[in-house]
């Protein structure tokens, strides 16, 4: 089973635990305002490769990826399941661990030949990390061009299975940076037993250039970038909701 890759990086130090093979697959119906890859939304681009082919090369530096693993990003991984469980399959008849770096939109919970196929990867799966966009369904909507009830019902299914979860939450300058949002945010996640890590990262500017490289428009072109230095703050107002609600199920 091909997959459609985008690209490989050797050495990826931010996607999941310890240092990472990744594997940047093609393909995304999400619209994020902010994708800093926009050339990874079109489906049917990329590179067909076999999962033995991204074995093969995460074999040629394995000694450094003593404590990390692979991980597949995107793109949107799950719009590729069957390419995963083969390539996960390998992965873990070597030891290897597996992450998926998720926007979770692929997910369908009436969907049950999609859902056969997940409950098979996520046996192969050690770590998912869930990119939750914004917790509003509206606000969502206008970030994305998609809903978001999927997406946080797929972080239950996580839960369900019990796959650890890492949260990510981009802050941005007067789009996803109200307190009354994150908290929230953190008051959903709060519920979960899976909940291993929150990174919570600032919007920067840096994908601007490759929009005018491809001749497109980016939306958000006249948002500055979020001050690193309010960034614990933001995060703490998700810390304070996960707290109240672990607190109320206590």
């Amino acid at each position: 089973m091909q997959g459609r890759i985008h690209s490989l990086e050797s050495f990826g130090t931010v996607d999941g635990p310890g240092v990472r093979f990744v594997v940047f697959v093609q393909g995304c119906p999400m619209r994020c305002a902010y994708c800093h890859n926009p050339d990874t939304w079109e489906m049917n681009a990329g590179t067909l490769m076999e999962p033995s082919e991204i074995i093969e090369q995460y074999e040629r530096n394995a000694g450094f990826y003593k404590g990390g693993g692979i991980t597949v990003t995107g793109g949107e991984p799950l719009m590729q399941p069957d390419f995963l469980i083969e390539l996960f399959t390998l992965a873990k008849q070597k030891n290897i661990h597996t992450c998926i770096d998720s926007s979770g939109i692929a997910f369908n919970p009436d969907n049950a030949p999609l859902l056969e196929k997940l409950d098979h990867l996520m046996t192969l799966t050690d770590l998912v990390m869930l990119d939750i966009k914004h917790i509003d369904p509206e606000k969502h909507k206008e970030l994305t061009a998609q809903p978001n009830t999927n997406i946080l019902k797929f972080a239950a299914y996580l839960n369900e299975k019990h796959v650890d979860m890492w949260i990510r939450h981009v802050v941005i300058p007067g789009i996803t940076d109200d307190d009354t949002y994150l908290f929230e945010l953190g008051y959903f996640i709060g519920q979960f037993t899976n909940l291993r890590a929150l990174d919570v990262l600032p919007y920067h500017t840096m994908g601007a250039a490759k929009y005018e490289k491809l001749g497109m428009e980016y939306k958000l072109k006249d948002v500055p970038a979020m001050d690193k230095d309010k960034l614990l703050d933001k995060k703490q107002v998700i810390l304070d909701g996960i707290k109240k609600r672990r607190t109320q199920s206590s």
